[in-house]
């Protein structure tokens, strides 16, 4: 395999250091981390005092679920005036969900394509609609993941590649689960069959492919041997438990950037950007980094 993950134990003590750090000044920061940081206490601290509270709407594709959980626990410990309220689905679903209406005050996707849709500022080839929700100033590219390959515990049927997937898929020997093609998982994967020269439409109807409509479904597929292989991300597969087999290189489905933005109908707009502001934080990163996320 390609990648070495943390063990569970590790993250365990990662996230429990975090906790333990969290009246400490973060060291090795950004000073405008640790500045928004400090903002975000007293404002929190100061809407205490007065009686107030923050339920902060956070809308965060599905991979993120357990590091946002864990990263909001000690956000609230710091700041006990900000609570969450977090709906975590596949980026597309959640797009839909925000151009429909629903209340969010922080989008967190996990493609570029979900939030450039939100953002006027974004190339029309991609905004088609000319959809206006993001506040393009608070929009950054906030963490980088892996998409890899991963198989079923105990699995006999020699895949161990993705070069080895694609000789079963030509085979038609398998099935292989994959992402629906408005979830960002199911895109990138889109991009490997390709890479391979293989027909995903002849695949499908020849009954060699399976969806799930986020990369939690495509995880569950894989752990409960109901396929034979799946592709999902390298944070997905540490959370389940599986290790992949293999890691797909920039060349075959490119870069799995994370963006993330306040939007401007956010009901909760200031705390929304203290909170996007600490999550570029250290402290923040060595909770996504303990899983498999890379920083930015």
């Amino acid at each position: 395999m390609k990648t070495d993950l943390i063990s569970r134990r590790s993250f365990l003590s990662v996230v429990g250091a975090v906790g333990a750090a969290a009246a400490l000044t973060a060291c090795g920061g950004a000073v405008s981390s640790t500045a928004s940081s400090a903002a975000a206490s007293s404002e929190a601290a100061s809407s205490e005092a007065a009686g107030e509270s923050v339920e902060l709407i956070v809308f965060a594709a599905a991979s993120l679920t357990e590091t946002l959980n864990a990263i909001a626990q000690d956000y609230s410990a710091e700041n006990p005036g900000v609570t969450f309220r977090f709906n975590f689905d596949s980026s597309g679903t959640l797009k839909t969900q925000i151009q429909e209406g629903a209340d969010c005050d922080l989008f967190l996707s996990a493609g570029q394509k979900q939030m450039n849709q939100l953002d006027i500022t974004a190339s029309a080839d991609v905004n088609t609609d000319g959809l206006d929700f993001v506040d393009p100033s608070t929009r950054v590219d906030l963490l980088e993941n892996k998409v890899v390959l991963c198989v079923p515990e105990g699995s006999d049927k020699g895949i161990d590649s993705f070069d080895a997937l694609a000789e079963h898929l030509k085979a038609q020997d398998i099935l292989f689960c994959m992402g629906n093609s408005d979830v960002p998982v199911g895109q990138y994967t889109q991009k490997i069959l390709a890479y391979y020269g293989l027909d995903e439409e002849a695949l499908a109807a020849a009954g060699v492919i399976t969806y799930g409509s986020n990369v939690k479904e495509v995880t569950t597929q894989i752990s409960e041997g109901s396929v034979d292989a799946g592709v999902v991300y390298c944070t997905d597969a540490y959370s389940a438990g599986l290790t992949p087999v293999d890691e797909a290189t920039a060349e075959m489905c490119g870069q799995v950037i994370y963006p993330a933005a306040v939007l401007k109908a956010a009901p909760n707009a200031e705390a929304a950007r203290e909170f996007l502001a600490y999550l570029q934080t250290d402290r923040a990163a060595t909770v996504f980094e303990g899983v498999g996320f890379t920083a930015m």
